[in-house]
């Protein structure tokens, strides 16, 4: 879901910014580590590693980070 969540806020961003400077690069900071989530959850090392505390601290903390980002920007 945090995959998901940070695609699709990064997507309706770039929609939200059409026509300002850098938003491209904006947006893709905040997509580009959602389709990187989705595609690691397809792999099975990936699901191994999402099952783990680590996975879930360092998605939780990043899926934070990306969500502050995207009212910020």
């Amino acid at each position: 879901m945090a995959a998901y969540a940070a695609l699709a806020v990064g997507l309706i961003n770039l929609r939200y910014q059409t026509g300002s400077d850098g938003n491209l690069s904006k947006s893709a900071a905040l997509f580009v580590p959602g389709a990187l989530l989705l595609g690691i959850s397809f792999l099975p090392a990936g699901k191994k590693w999402l099952e783990s505390k680590a996975a879930l601290a360092v998605i939780t903390t990043l899926g934070l980070v990306l969500l502050a980002y995207s009212f910020i920007v």
